[in-house]
């Protein structure tokens, strides 16, 4: 396993506690992540120690990433470390206040990448197809917190 990092943020008109609050309102994932839904497993999903699944794909053919919340700061961060396969890593989520108003949103993934010298060519292939994925994600996120 190697790691490889992304990194895609967005500007929001929405105070950081609004977009904080949509973020972390997993049930509502699929309104803004691009074809993924998501779920609390374990623990209220607000804190640190819960557990979440979301699943990434179109009908039945996609995968399953589970995750552990590791960082819980409202209305700033929230961190993930990815326990299943293939997702693996750490992910986290900052939503920072923008002088004159609104927020930045920052999505992070530090991933371990599987497969070796494989796995990383592959990562170079599509590391800058997730950004734009990724990043239409975010701008989703925000228009859906302004509503």
């Amino acid at each position: 396993m190697t790691g490889s990092h992304i990194s895609v943020s967005v500007d929001a008109r929405t105070p950081p506690e609004r977009v904080f609050a949509v973020l972390t309102n997993w049930p509502r994932h699929d309104e803004w992540m691009i074809l993924t839904r998501a779920r609390v497993t374990a623990g209220n999903g607000h804190s640190v120690g819960s557990r979440l699944e979301a699943f990434t794909g179109v009908g039945p053919a996609g995968f399953l990433d589970t995750m552990e919340i590791t960082e819980w700061d409202p209305p700033r961060s929230v961190g993930v470390r990815h326990t299943g396969w293939p997702v693996r890593g750490t992910g986290v989520f900052r939503v920072l206040p923008r002088e004159g108003g609104g927020s930045t949103i920052v999505w992070e993934e530090e991933l371990d990448v599987p497969f070796g010298a494989a796995g990383r060519l592959g990562w170079q292939v599509i590391k800058p197809l997730n950004a734009v994925l990724f990043r239409f994600s975010l701008r989703r996120l925000a228009a859906l917190s302004d509503r």
